[in-house]
């Protein structure tokens, strides 16, 4: 029953990442009118649209990063990796190619084109190669059958999946309560909304709190 209770607990907390799944299609389907003058593209030039390589890649990016964000979430409830493993496992496989194949390369050639500067490209750019070297650790690990090191990896590799979610939220935060201008915003946020994520990652992965507790039965069920 306890480990129940904390099972129930961790999918509630998993709730809100399904909402701004959710809030995320909506804000993203006007982009596949394939307009692109559409929201975030219209702060484009006209020189950036027009790149071969840009919008291939953005609509590369916002597509498989959605995908990669929802079925990460089934990878973090405890009671679905128990009773379908092999579900797991599938999908698994589709997020680890997702962000190595297409999310992260596809973010990466986008950083190149960030607003803001050289120090918006940058952050941009390194969040993209963050993401794809962590999933592949965490791919390496579950190669070689070291469960908890995978864990430890994937738990990081979702901490970047929601620099979305984490980006959009402190830039809420900062511009209706701190009251920064629109360009300190969004420098900030640039980097914090992944590089904090990774620090919020490690200190649960340090400290075990709580999803080590919840997966310590879940280890012996992906050794099978």
């Amino acid at each position: 029953m306890k480990i129940a209770y904390k099972q129930i607990l961790w999918s509630i907390c998993l709730i809100p990442i399904f909402y701004f799944f959710i809030v995320m299609v909506l804000k993203e389907a006007p982009y596949f009118t394939f307009n692109k003058y559409t929201h975030f593209l219209a702060t484009k030039p006209d020189a950036i649209l027009d790149h071969w390589a840009y919008l291939p890649n953005f609509f590369i990016h916002i597509s498989t990063s959605l995908i990669v964000l929802l079925i990460g979430i089934f990878q973090f409830i405890p009671s679905f990796i128990q009773k379908y493993p092999k579900a797991h496992r599938n999908i698994g496989k589709m997020y680890i190619i997702l962000i190595l194949f297409f999310a992260a390369p596809s973010g990466f050639i986008i950083g190149l084109f960030a607003n803001g500067g050289l120090s918006c490209k940058v952050g941009f750019c390194l969040q993209s190669i963050a993401w794809f070297l962590i999933t592949f650790f965490a791919y390496i690990e579950i190669r070689r059958k070291n469960i908890e090191n995978h864990i430890n990896w994937m738990v990081r590799s979702f901490a970047i999946t929601l620099a979305a979610m984490s980006l959009r939220t402190e830039s809420y935060f900062m511009h209706y309560f701190l009251h920064t201008k629109p360009i300190e915003t969004y420098l900030t946020v640039t980097w914090l909304s992944w590089v904090g994520n990774l620090m919020i990652a490690e200190i649960i992965i340090q400290f075990k709190i709580p999803y080590k507790i919840l997966f310590l039965q879940i280890i012996k069920t992906l050794k099978k």
